[in-house]
């Protein structure tokens, strides 16, 4: 039954159901009458809601869905799908930012069919509570926070391990001092390192990716994106404060945005759709993890043994093959006649 302390509104006709569902099971148990009948045509009926709902969602509520409070997050993935994680700190320039997290870990690959490997895995950190939320910033990164990854994948290419990232974010954080200390220049120059960095590189988009901020952590020879995830340029939100100068045309936005993983696998800016339990990742987080970890260690398996020279080739190659455009022949235009 959904969580009626975050329920979306497209939600509740499917939550009053199992409520009815839950009263009937009730009475059933504690009364002599039998409502076995009448309970399994309700099962059926919600089930039947439930599939409906969820598999006919429009743009918008996914994005609801990607910003669910009980959504699994970045430590959650790491905790399910690895050991030994070692978190590294530090950009050794500033400081520590809380928002991007990272480290070494040791990628249980085994339970998902695949082989265990370590891998250098970094992702930006949400909070559940006010007070964590403070503390990693919404999950919004600063220049910091980009320079910290750039040296974990350094230092992962120094040691020839692959590279895993988690993309969940709203943006990159946009306050003074953070575009005092160079935001855009630090999610630039890991564009730049990323394009070139000699080992596999798997980005696996689990909630939110906006903007920048997401994209600074989003070049990769595999990118993979859980099915109720978005992935754009510009939050709804924002997208209809500059068109509409109101945040009253976000449901438009997001329409007109193409967000979705299924819009995004059509123009190449995503390889794999990693499949979610009817209603989202929250629902089911064993069965979100088991197929974000067999997705992430089938991506391993077919990378590993590409030479560098070749796997950068096609790093580049798949970034060229990105979007779709069409290829006219301009008119020639009429010559002009002299002036009688």
């Amino acid at each position: 039954m959904a969580d009626d302390t975050y329920l979306l509104d497209f939600e509740k006709p499917l939550h009053e159901l199992e409520q009815k569902l839950g009263e009937m099971r009730t009475l059933n148990r504690d009364h002599a009458e039998d409502l076995t009948a009448e309970i399994e045509a309700l099962e059926e009926r919600v089930e039947q809601l439930r599939v409906s709902i969820y598999r006919n969602l429009t743009r918008w509520q996914r994005v609801q869905i990607a910003r669910h409070p009980h959504r699994p997050y970045t430590l959650d993935h790491i905790k399910a799908l690895t050991e030994d994680f070692v978190e590294l700190h530090g950009d050794r320039r500033f400081g520590d930012d809380r928002a991007i997290v990272g480290g070494f870990a040791q990628f249980q690959g085994a339970q998902y069919g695949h082989r265990d490997r370590t891998v250098m895995v970094i992702g930006h950190q949400k909070g559940r509570d006010t007070k964590e939320r403070k503390f990693r910033r919404f999950g919004m990164p600063n220049p910091e926070g980009y320079r910290k990854a750039e040296r974990l994948m350094k230092l992962a290419a120094k040691f020839n391990k692959p590279v895993v990232t988690l993309l969940d974010t709203p943006g990159a954080y946009p306050g003074l001092e953070a575009e005092k200390r160079g935001q855009a220049e630090a999610i630039a120059r890991n564009l730049f390192e990323m394009a070139r960095l000699p080992v596999p590189i798997i980005v696996v988009i689990i909630g939110e990716g906006a903007s920048g901020g997401a994209l600074g952590l989003g070049v990769g020879d595999r990118v993979l994106m859980l099915e109720n995830a978005w992935y754009s340029v510009i939050a709804p939100e924002s997208c209809s404060q500059i068109l509409w100068r109101s945040w009253d045309y976000k449901e438009d936005a997001a329409r007109a945005l193409k967000l979705t993983a299924t819009d995004l696998i059509d123009v190449n800016v995503i390889d794999e759709i990693v499949p979610e339990p009817v209603g989202g990742a929250h629902r089911n987080t064993e069965a979100t993890f088991n197929a974000v970890g067999n997705a992430i260690g089938a991506a391993l398996n077919t990378l590993e043994n590409i030479p560098t020279d070749a796997l950068l080739d096609q790093r580049l190659a798949r970034l060229d093959r990105i979007g779709a455009y069409d290829q006219r022949t301009p008119q020639a235009s009429p010559m002009p006649t002299d002036a009688a």
